[in-house]
């Protein structure tokens, strides 16, 4: 087969990576990749997000099968625009990507679906979100409804700290189109977890459980970013919790996603908060998290290929995936800056000697080539990723790997896999 993966961050050069292993692969193509993925594939200088420039050029090259990473090219129909022109793609169509587009039709989705979940609240106005917010108290949590890069969920431990969150949605529109709505929702206590669910519109397959790490700083400080880094397996995702999830939460969604005409195919990605009264539902990704992939990856011991292809075509129930004993940490190094402005241009050298561990894997998020020079070009640049037998190997051994890499304008979380 022909294959293209569409992306350039680190989901994707780990997709890429474990695509090119199969023996079903002829040539792989990576559109518009980065300095990693060109190891694995040859990258095609094309945007995620030009639907046309994609199309045209799997007809050129005859692509067999597209897989697609961001939820960008997703929300803006490049799965149907490949699917009209006969060209097969994993990933869920327009319509159906509206689970992760909009939190405000997710939450009213969830709420027909019976899907357990914090109760809420859709404003567009700042003056009602803050007045309802008063009358509820903090915390509270303030999110934009239409995609944000990960960055527009705000945990409010306090009201100011709230309001703030409105007036960056509603008034200095900070997240553009994507926050001319919002979402106030109660906080829910306990600890997140990543949950990730291969669905062919019918059927849902489980893949191995995750946690990542939103906030930017150690101990879980500061602003949320896309992801600092992730482990993998959960402890807390028990084969117990992992039928509640199934039963509760996964299939019920693509059921009720079937009834409103926008059956879902791709990889559902839950966030879940784990509360003392079980698994909740805080948000559906309708693509595969960031850098949770990283660690499912690294642990897929089964070619990922024919698992997607059955996704695309409605057979599921005939795919099982084995995985790795061994547990995955992967370590987020984001350049200084992030997730604000960051800083571009450095020099990273040492990656030769980081990866000299076979259980060691770099993937590449925001990195080009300057003739032989490796540049960063991003906010998160690098995923340490690293297997052990337990998540404190696995641990130490990222974070050796890091200590390898010289890179002066990066910065990572030390505390990836502690808790």
């Amino acid at each position: 087969m022909r294959v293209l993966v569409v992306g350039s961050g680190g989901r994707e050069h780990a997709l890429a990576w474990a695509i090119s292993a199969s023996p079903l692969v002829d040539q792989l193509f990576c559109a518009p990749g980065n300095a990693g993925i060109a190891e694995e594939a040859e990258c095609i200088a094309i945007g995620a997000t030009d639907v046309g420039g994609l199309v045209r050029f799997c007809h050129n090259q005859r692509i067999d099968f597209v897989v697609v990473g961001p939820e960008a090219p997703l929300v803006l129909g490049l799965v149907d625009a490949l699917e009209a022109e006969g060209i097969a793609a994993f990933g869920p169509s327009a319509a159906a990507s509206a689970i992760e587009a909009s939190k405000g039709f997710a939450k009213d989705l969830f709420v027909r679906a019976r899907i357990p979940t914090a109760a809420y609240r859709r404003f567009r106005d700042p003056a009602a979100a803050k007045a309802f917010i008063a009358s509820h108290g903090a915390p509270i949590v303030v999110k934009a409804d239409g995609l944000a890069a990960g960055k527009g969920v705000v945990v409010a431990a306090d009201l100011d700290t709230a309001y703030r969150a409105v007036d960056a949605a509603l008034v200095e529109r900070r997240f553009s189109s994507a926050g001319l709505e919002i979402v106030v929702e109660d906080f829910l206590a306990g600890e997140e977890a990543s949950f990730h669910a291969l669905v062919d519109g019918k059927n849902a397959l489980p893949l191995a459980s995750a946690q990542d790490h939103k906030r930017v700083g150690d101990g879980d400080i500061g602003p949320n970013t896309g992801g600092m880094g992730a482990f993998s397996p959960s402890p807390l995702l028990t084969p117990a919790v992992e039928g509640m999830v199934m039963e509760r939460i996964i299939l019920p969604a693509v059921a009720a996603m079937q009834r409103e005409g926008r059956v879902f195919k791709g990889v559902l990605y839950a966030g879940l908060m784990l509360t003392a009264e079980g698994p909740m539902l805080l948000e559906f990704n309708a693509r595969f998290g960031d850098p949770e992939c990283q660690v499912l990856m690294m642990r897929l011991m089964s070619d990922p290929l024919p698992a997607l292809i059955a996704a695309h075509d409605g057979v599921l129930k005939s795919v099982d995936l084995r995985w790795h004993a061994d547990s995955a940490v992967c370590v987020v190094m984001a350049a200084n800056g992030y997730p604000g402005e960051p800083q571009r241009g450095g020099e990273i050298r040492g990656l030769e000697t980081a990866v000299s561990d076979p259980k060691v894997k770099i993937f590449h998020a925001g990195t080009r080539r300057d003739n032989q020079r490796l540049i960063a070009d991003g906010g998160r640049v690098l995923g340490v990723t690293a297997l052990g037998g337990d998540i404190a190997v696995a641990r130490d051994r990222a974070y050796a790997a890091v200590d390898r890499i010289d890179w002066r304008d990066g910065f990572c979380r030390r505390d990836i896999g502690e808790r």
